[in-house]
């Protein structure tokens, strides 16, 4: 066998039956989906929804709305953990999944994943409406298909342009409330779309040697930390300045505008920071790569509170 081939002690066969705990077969089914990774999804799909309202919106739709991101943005998760099996029974960060761990199969992932996609297509379009089942769907397969199977393993690109099927919750937020797609909702599917590579290239930065030995060609991995330093910057500015597009285009008033503009310049501030230690030759946890992967969180999570708040100010 291969390196990626190799199945370390404690994995089941393909062939093999869990013999877990019910209890813990019911924690893996859920860890299959990436509960943390789907609250920013979440975080990303409600506030669009008050925006798109300018006020509150329909609770049952918001709840109907959140239950089919969950089971969608689930599926593709599982899916994807069902592919990678095999490097993520390499990488220290990964070695704890269900399906490494033998808690649960591979066909019983694979099973669910799919599960879960038929589920929430329909969980959408009888719930909320069929353009933002599609979308749904659509950000599944892209996810599935053109992230994990086609882009992953092969160009450095492939958080650049996997990160689409990660904005998709924007429109489907928008599009549950309205049964279209607006030019504010194309702008915040932009901020998302410039904000995930420097969100997640400081992480890959962490743990590019768990990359390195499956082969993963993560842009850290191929590339010096001055260059990825670099992108993170340049990423930076044009999502900050994609942010403020709301503003001219009369969709938000002052309080989005200062709120973008206040984390704006202070994740500018970190992205620079990092910069100036990769260019000094700075490594290791002096780098201190992680600080800007916290804040892109905060930064995320700030900006769209004040989506939804700002309607009730203006």
């Amino acid at each position: 066998m291969t390196a990626v081939e190799s199945r370390p002690a404690g994995v089941l066969a393909p062939n093999q039956e869990s013999r877990a705990p019910f209890p813990a077969r019911v924690k893996a089914y859920i860890a299959l989906t990436k509960p943390r990774i789907i609250e920013l999804l979440l975080i990303t799909t409600v506030p669009v929804m008050f925006l798109a309202a300018q006020g509150v919106p329909d609770l049952g739709l918001v709840v109907a709305t959140c239950v089919g991101g969950y089971l969608s943005a689930g599926g593709a998760n599982a899916l994807n953990m069902y592919i990678d099996r095999d490097i993520d029974a390499l990488m220290t960060r990964t070695a704890q999944r269900p399906l490494v761990t033998g808690v649960l199969t591979p066909r019983e992932g694979l099973v669910f994943g799919l599960a879960l996609g038929v589920t929430s297509t329909l969980w959408f379009g009888f719930l909320v409406n069929w353009l933002s089942a599609a979308l749904a769907l659509g950000a599944l397969l892209f996810y599935v298909v053109v992230y994990t199977l086609l882009l992953k393993r092969r160009t450095a690109q492939n958080i650049v342009w996997g990160g689409i099927a990660g904005c998709m919750p924007v429109l489907i937020g928008w599009s549950s409330v309205t049964n279209e797609v607006s030019w504010a909702a194309v702008v915040l599917f932009l901020v998302i779309f410039f904000w995930t590579p420097p969100h997640y290239w400081p992480l890959s930065m962490k743990v590019k040697d768990d990359y390195a030995r499956v082969g993963v060609p993560m842009l850290p991995v191929v590339a010096s930390n001055r260059v990825v330093a670099r992108q993170i910057v340049r990423y930076s500015w044009v999502m900050v300045g994609v942010s403020l597009l709301l503003w001219p285009l009369g969709y938000v008033g002052w309080f989005y505008t200062a709120v973008a503009l206040a984390a704006g310049g202070w994740w500018l501030w970190e992205a620079h920071a990092l910069q100036s230690r990769a260019k000094a030759g700075v490594t290791g946890a002096k780098l201190k790569e992680m600080r800007l992967f916290h804040w892109s969180i905060t930064y995320v999570s700030l900006l769209f509170i004040a989506v939804a708040v700002d309607p009730f100010l203006r």
